[in-house]
């Protein structure tokens, strides 16, 4: 029988690891609860994720035609939870779904990531003026 406790998991490393002279504890490189820390000025030069820059383009268009989120994701034929999580980014939508709630809301897929586009050259360029000597001149994206 184990000596383990009954509800503890048990890890098993990917990779190798180093062990510490005299001891069976394996050395490591950092807490495995720390997550990698990005340095300060990469931190706040972050680019958007693509799926935010959707979700902020959907939830404008939604607001500016005074659509509820029921109202649009009932004609896009997408469940209300999931166009909420589209809307805040939290979730990764396929082209199909993309296409449904633009449609929804009059635009086509093409106008959708056309205007997301936008966002992220205007995101680019404000970028751009705050880290100075940045190798890119502009952004393209064909939908």
């Amino acid at each position: 029988m184990s000596n383990e406790a009954p509800n503890q998991a048990r890890v098993i490393p990917l990779r190798p690891q180093s062990v510490r002279p005299g001891t069976a504890r394996p050395v490591s490189e950092r807490p495995a609860t720390t997550p990698p820390r990005e340095p300060a000025d990469r931190q706040t030069t972050r680019e958007p994720l693509w799926r935010d820059l959707v979700g902020d383009v959907l939830r404008r268009e939604r607001l500016a035609q005074e659509r509820t989120l029921k109202d649009v994701a009932d004609a896009a034929r997408i469940s209300m939870p999931y166009l909420s999580e589209v809307e805040r980014g939290r979730k990764e939508a396929s082209s199909e779904v993309l296409a449904a709630a633009a449609h929804a809301l009059g635009l086509g897929l093409g106008d959708l990531l056309s205007l997301a586009q936008g966002e992220l050259t205007r995101h680019a360029a404000r970028s751009r003026r705050a880290v100075p000597g940045s190798p890119y001149n502009g952004m393209c994206l064909a939908a």
